[in-house]
């Protein structure tokens, strides 16, 4: 099976903590948190449609302004989520700037922070040198995106702020059957796209057009398979209390890669409980909890420098505990 989702963590586990995630059927890209952006290429910051912020923290946010600075002439829409106080957080990053010459620009920049139950929203626009409007507020019940294709969620953790963690999920997986393929004589072609999207979307009127004839949906639909999708969980800067701990499995549940932080050993649990992260045997407690596939640790302490080998094998074998 093809994944629909390619995800890597682009700095080392003691830079800055970031996943890239593309979106390989639609041509864009997400980001999980946006520090330094140094491992990322322009071709590659200007596929990202939607940026997801646990936490305002500098080496949770400082891409922002590389981010912008690449997409600013680009038209479209840029989305930004954050916790608590995110949007005061984007409005001040865009007032540091003049934009006196930006009046032509087309960019358009959409922020949303979740505040307890509510998801609210505001709009910078670069034609308006990014002043913003308010656009209100929706219920938040734990989505934060959602499509046909995928769903992100977000929940919030104690870092003695407000600290989100997200979770990517596709509702299935459509696998394409070549030996049914090659026993209707179709070929490989853009209209696999397109009978996916129909699946997905249940327009069962669909009709498409294959080398100059007409197929159907209900000829078409048996050469698809459903399987289960793809889950990806992305989990920094959380206090290891009971409380974080349980709603961090019920998040990661059945994910088949957790990325977590293992900010400290077991050893310094009151360092950690001081600055509010995991420790890496807590870490692995999480994963294995929520029975995930595969846990990647990262965000280390630089208190580890000389020996991080040591934070992974904590973890790991938490993980792996009978």
């Amino acid at each position: 099976m093809k994944p629909s989702f390619h995800a890597k963590i682009l700095n080392s586990p003691f830079e800055d903590p970031m996943l890239y995630i593309r979106l390989l059927r639609e041509g864009r890209a997400l980001l999980f948190d946006s520090g330094f952006t140094t491992g990322l290429s322009a071709r590659d910051i200007l596929k990202i449609t939607d940026i997801f912020v646990s936490h305002a923290h500098i080496d949770h946010f400082i891409g922002f302004d590389s981010i912008l600075r690449i997409h600013l002439r680009r038209d479209g829409c840029l989305k930004f989520y954050g916790p608590e106080g995110f949007i005061n957080c984007v409005k001040g990053k865009l007032s540091s700037y003049t934009w006196n010459l930006t009046g032509d620009y087309p960019l358009v920049i959409e922020a949303y922070e979740v505040n307890k139950d509510i998801l609210r929203k505001a709009v910078f626009k670069a034609k308006h040198s990014f002043m913003p409007e308010d656009s209100g507020s929706t219920p938040f019940n734990g989505i934060l995106l959602e499509n046909s294709f995928f769903r992100i969620k977000g929940a919030v953790f104690d870092h003695r702020i407000p600290c989100l963690a997200f979770s990517l999920e596709e509702d299935y997986h459509i696998n394409i059957d070549k030996a049914k393929l090659k026993a209707l004589n179709l070929p490989v072609g853009p209209w696999l796209g397109e009978l996916k999207k129909a699946i997905r979307e249940k327009r069962t009127d669909n009709a498409f057009t294959i080398d100059g004839n007409k197929w159907n949906y209900s000829e078409l639909k048996e050469i698809a398979g459903i399987t289960k999708g793809q889950k990806l969980t992305y989990i920094v800067d959380m206090l290891g209390s009971e409380e974080n701990i349980e709603k961090a499995v019920v998040l990661a549940k059945n994910s088949d890669i957790l990325y977590i932080e293992t900010y400290f050993l077991d050893k310094d649990k009151e360092r950690a409980r001081e600055r509010f992260h995991l420790t890496a045997k807590e870490a692995g407690r999480i994963a294995r909890e929520a029975e995930v596939k595969r846990m990647e640790t990262f965000h280390f302490s630089p208190k580890y420098m000389d020996n991080p080998d040591e934070l992974i094998r904590e973890a790991e074998e938490e993980f792996k505990k009978v």
